[in-house]
């Protein structure tokens, strides 16, 4: 298997991803909260790029069982049912519902890698269930989101456990890029634990807006057996269309 990371969407030429699985990870928060969001019971979550192009789509899709949900700078959008963090998407409010969703960095590298053959959304929180999920696939490209178009380490971190986790499927048979290499050496040192994840850009900003408890979710490995995948214009369950 090859294994290709992209430390940010500016990296990704869509044009050479026709024939490659993509993963897409954004831990703090989108692809945390699309985890989230489907494993309580949503129907399907939709990305869009602005906040403009979720509320048509929302209304096409008939306010009745539609929820717009999506940050700028880590704060909900004026107007929108809920913001990005996982914690508010519990079964309560998800069950049964459409999910139009517009993040300052997810849904937009989502949409970057949209040219790929299949479209996988990771986060620590369904990494098992990732692995399992490529372990036929002979290219992947992982793309990370990034935070504001610049690295960001916890996404980098995370590509580097899929990847240990696949050397250890495949006998240490992967063929990685050099952004592979470095996102793999990260594991050596450091884990998604809260005292991490808050130590990092994206966890201050968190923090600062009062929003801290959501690092706990996205730092628990495995929390969900789940594999979301892009279909059309949705994200829904593997396997579910």
């Amino acid at each position: 298997m090859r294994v290709d990371v992209h430390f940010t969407r500016a990296e990704v030429e869509a044009a050479t991803l026709g024939e490659t699985t993509a993963v897409v990870i954004d831990v703090i928060r989108a692809t945390t909260t699309i985890v989230e969001a489907l494993a309580n019971g949503a129907v399907g979550v939709y990305p869009t790029g602005s906040a403009e192009d979720a509320a048509k789509l929302a209304a096409s899709l008939g306010r009745e069982d539609t929820l717009l949900c999506g940050e700028r700078r880590g704060v909900k959008v004026d107007g929108f049912d809920l913001g990005n963090s996982p914690a508010e998407f519990v079964a309560e409010v998800v069950d049964g519902k459409k999910l139009v969703m517009s993040t300052t960095n997810g849904t937009r590298a989502i949409a970057s890698a949209s040219e790929a053959e299949c479209v996988i959304i990771c986060a620590f929180t369904n990494l098992g269930a990732v692995v399992t999920e490529l372990a036929a696939e002979k290219t992947v490209a992982v793309l990370c989101s990034g935070r504001q178009g610049q690295f960001s380490i916890e996404d980098a971190l995370c590509a580097g456990y899929l990847i240990c986790r696949l050397a250890e499927g495949e006998a240490g048979t992967l063929e990685l890029n050099d952004a592979a290499r470095a996102a793999q050496a990260l594991t050596e040192g450091l884990s998604p634990d809260r005292t991490f994840l808050e130590s990092i850009s994206g966890g201050r900003v968190l923090t600062d807006i009062g929003l801290a408890g959501d690092l706990d979710i996205c730092g628990e490995v495995d929390r969900h057996d789940i594999v979301p995948v892009m279909h059309d214009q949705a994200i829904t369950l593997s396997g579910v269309r």
